[in-house]
Formats: C-alpha cells, structure tokens, sequence
C-alpha cells in the first residue's frame, strides 16, 4: 500500500508542474505580447496569466510537501552522490519522480525537490543580480559582477537537496543575467512584478535545460 501511495503521490507532483510549466508559458507569451503593445488589454492579461501560473505553482508546491510528509519519509530518505558523467545523482522516496538536467556537455538526474531547488536558484540568482546592477548603476560604477561577493560565493539560498557547485552555477547563472538587466534598465532575461523581478521562464528552460524522465 505504501509502494502504491508513493508512487500516486509521484505521479499527482508530475501532472501538478506539468501544468504550472504550461501556465507559466502562457504568462511569458502574455508578457511579450504586451511588451509588443504596451496595451491596457494586453497589461491585464499578462497579470490574469501570471496569477494563474503562481496559482499553478502554489499547487505544485503543495502535492510536492503532501507527497513527501503523507508518506513519513525525510531528508534520511534521498542521497545523492557523482554520477559516471560528473553530475549528481539524486533520489528521493517521496515521489520516486526523476528530472535529467543538461549542463555542459554532460547529463545529471535530480529528484523534484532537487530540480525546484534548481529553479530557486536561477531566480534567486537573477533577483540579487538585478538589484547589484541597479546599484552599481545608480553609483557610477562600472559594469562588474563577476567581482561581487554575492555573485562569487553563488550559495545564497542554498539547501543541501543538490550538490553545492551545482546549486552556484545555476545561481551565478541567474545572478549574471539580472546584473545585465538591472546594470541596463532593461527586461531582456526577466520581468518586474510591483517589486518583484524574476527571470523569463523561456529563460529559466534554456539554463536549466530540464525534463522529467
């Protein structure tokens, strides 16, 4: 019965971002049109399009916690180690679901709370890039994240789900990309949400490069 409950639990977290991947490209495709426009109509159908994507997520992320504590398992449950291709391995029991991640020629396997960690990073990394780049603005200063501190110890937001220098890439990954937009006053890699950036989900997929197996 527990196999059975795991692996129903497996599939609802799958079919749950499977939607709110769908809703969040609907939300990009919203947000460009109204860049095109810059519309009314447009500007309130990017906002209906990204409610319903962070309804999605909330959704997500809700199957994700009930799948993993209904069942009684802990972080005891998942391991990770090195796989042949110099990736990370990572499994966990709550749902048995795996993501294949794509980075630099060579191929890892995570678990979903490994692969939203993943997520986090980027856009977390984005997010303190844009606000250093409107600093490093707004004072002066040359264009330079690749110096700043918070750029490269990369571990901001860090949980030991993925390996530390996975974590740090995916998130000076995201950090570069919002120091150029913050440095620039531009929206090529992200959005601005009231007070809120976060990078484009088109650009999410291409560093991450993930799909579930």
């Amino acid at each position: 019965m527990i196999g059975g409950a795991v692996f129903a639990s497996g599939q609802n977290t799958s079919r749950e971002y499977r939607q709110y991947q769908r809703a969040q490209q609907e939300a990009q495709q919203r947000y460009m049109d109204y860049q095109r426009s810059r519309s009314s109509r447009d500007y309130r159908q990017w906002q209906q399009a990204q409610m319903r994507a962070q309804q999605e997520y909330n959704d997500y992320q809700r199957s994700s916690r009930n799948g993993y504590y209904n069942n009684g398992y802990n972080n005891n449950n998942g391991y990770y180690n090195n796989n042949n291709n110099g990736g990370t391995l990572m499994y966990n029991q709550n749902t048995g679901q795996y993501y294949r991640v794509y980075r630099n020629g060579s191929y890892y396997t995570t678990d979903s709370r490994g692969a939203e960690l993943l997520r986090r990073a980027v856009n977390s990394g984005y997010q303190r890039g844009y606000q250093q780049g409107q600093v490093d603005r707004r004072y002066g200063r040359g264009s330079n994240y690749y110096n700043n501190s918070v750029y490269t110890n990369g571990m901001y937001g860090y949980q030991s789900y993925v390996a530390q220098d996975q974590y740090q890439y995916y998130f000076q990954q995201g950090f570069q990309r919002g120091y150029e937009d913050g440095f620039n006053s531009s929206s090529r890699y992200g959005y601005r949400s009231g007070n809120s950036f976060n990078i484009l989900g088109s650009v999410l997929s291409t560093i991450l490069n993930i799909a579930s197996q």
